[in-house]
């Protein structure tokens, strides 16, 4: 008789603290490993530049985090909570704590909590080569900001190019393909080291590190998303600036295709309803989460989950056979205050659930596309696979497949929670012109796994789309207002409903005593 070790719902705070309502995102397994797995797959630092210099990490760098910030901020509204307040004012307390409540088997001891109203401190951490001011920070900040606002990036041999997004991913981060780190800094990866080190800064306790600066735990911490809405706000003021012009109609529109209807079908019947439960996995967690040798561990977790539903889009195609992309994504309909939203804050709540390529026949044609098939995301098993091979080194060369199928967002998690009287949200597909999305890619190695190539790209080759990363929302619009101004005939809007079922299911792939 095997017994899984129960991880409780209320394990690392209760009610009595607000953001406790958003542990069921921060904390869960899956959503964490796919963030570990990603920045395996795209590191900051590398012996070999290939293994960094992959096809625009800087810019999937910047949506990939988006996404989850967009993700996040949805969840926040389906619990009553208004948008993460980003942290741009490095001098004031954080009011936020965190009790991580993990061990480190590395160094038999508990990760280090955060008490609330915590400030950063200059950090100097020899042993960890850290020797940093919060003013260096901001030095850095300045330089990346005006960056922005000229748009012209200054090389380390003093010449200049026009600044793009993938740039500014790389600079942001830092990564080691940054054109000038002297000048940039590395605001990403250090703003992570002053909120993992506040409660120990000068190494005068021999502290070790908090969740903040493990990329396999980082999400748990609520600090993490205040820090990513900073990150994510220089993006965006990027994209806002006068040095990315709006989209052209020519540039979102596709001739000859007009989306008739969308309908979203689930397996109870209901048009146009999304349903979300909670369900109860067991987890062998031996397999390379925990590296002891006493054989399977089992942790039985409580997750979010949907039922399984279906896109059907009805497509009339005026003009000869052609392929198109079709673009799905989603976003609550009001914002924090029940009212609806301008598309400059709403295009940053829409979150990709779906990207794929179809052929389109003249006339009419029906497009059904199951959830489980989403680009965004990896099935059950892939996310819970055993990880026994990274035990010893996970960023060893030969891992590089190992490690690509691990990354893509859990496929639990590809529905956002609702409300159990029903989250009202819209549904936003396009079908856009696959010459001008299409890219010209060599064949690569076959995988074993899903490729979950929205957020992971596809390894060894390039991003599978050319157009900018979350198209056609990554960028304000100059004549729209709002979501229905945008609409041209190859898009579409539908009104869907999230209703949470607020019961627990044991998961049918749990093993059987």
């Amino acid at each position: 008789m095997r017994i899984p070790i129960i991880i409780p719902r209320d394990y690392t705070a209760t009610d009595l603290d607000i953001e406790h309502r958003m542990a069921y995102f921060r904390e869960d397994i899956g959503v964490n490993l796919h963030h570990w797995h990603w920045h395996l797959v795209y590191p900051f630092s590398a012996n070999q530049i290939n293994i960094v210099a992959k096809d625009r990490r800087g810019e999937l760098f910047y949506y990939m985090h988006s996404q989850i910030i967009a993700r996040y901020n949805g969840e926040r509204l389906n619990n009553s909570l208004a948008r993460v307040k980003k942290f741009s004012n490095w001098d004031e307390p954080i009011p936020e704590a965190y009790f991580p409540k993990l061990d480190s088997l590395t160094t038999s001891r508990g990760w280090p909590p955060r008490q609330a109203n915590m400030r950063w401190q200059d950090l100097n951490r020899p042993v960890d080569g850290l020797l940093l001011t919060v003013n260096d920070m901001k030095r850095w900040r300045r330089n990346i900001e005006e960056a922005i606002a000229t748009g012209i990036v200054r090389n380390r041999d003093g010449s200049t190019k026009a600044l793009d997004i993938d740039t500014l991913g790389n600079m942001l981060e830092a990564s080691i393909l940054s054109p000038n780190p002297e000048l940039y800094g590395a605001l990403h990866n250090n703003g992570h080291s002053f909120a993992a080190y506040m409660h120990d800064p000068n190494h005068r306790y021999l502290e070790q590190f908090s969740v903040m600066a493990d990329e396999a735990t980082t999400m748990r911490d609520p600090f993490f998303y205040r820090w990513h809405a900073f990150i994510d706000d220089l993006c965006q003021k990027f994209k806002e600036s006068s040095n990315v012009r709006p989209y052209t109609r020519s540039e979102l529109e596709n001739p000859g295709v007009q989306i008739s209807s969308v309908r979203v079908e689930s397996g109870t019947g209901a048009i146009n309803t999304l349903n979300t439960f909670w369900m109860q996995s067991d987890v062998d967690l031996s397999r390379g989460l925990d590296f002891s040798e006493r054989g399977p561990v089992y942790a039985r977790f409580t997750h979010l989950n949907h039922r399984p539903f279906r896109y059907v889009i009805n497509v009339n195609n005026t003009g000869k056979a052609r392929r198109a992309t079709v673009r799905i994504f989603m976003a609550p309909k009001h914002d924090e205050r029940n009212l609806p939203w301008i598309l400059s804050d709403q295009r940053k709540m829409f979150i990709e659930m779906d990207r794929f390529v179809v052929p389109l026949n003249a006339g009419e044609n029906t497009i059904t596309r199951l959830s489980s098939q989403s680009s965004v995301t990896i099935p059950f098993e892939q996310t819970f696979r055993d990880l026994s091979p990274q035990s010893g080194n996970a960023r060893a060369p030969q891992l590089a497949s190992f490690n690509f199928c691990g990354c893509g967002w859990p496929q639990h998690m590809l529905v956002p929670r609702g409300t159990e009287a029903g989250a009202p949200y819209v549904l936003f597909v396009m079908l856009s012109n696959y010459e001008l999305d299409s890219v010209n890619n060599p064949d690569g190695t076959e995988m074993s796994c899903v490729e979950a190539s929205s957020f992971c790209g596809l390894k060894d080759r390039l991003y599978p789309d050319r157009r900018a990363m979350g198209y056609p929302f990554d960028r304000p619009s100059s004549s729209a207002a709002n979501i229905q101004d945008f609409l041209l005939p190859n898009m579409t809007l539908v009104d869907v409903v999230i209703r949470l079922q607020n019961i627990t299911e044991p998961n049918p792939r749990n093993p059987q005593n």
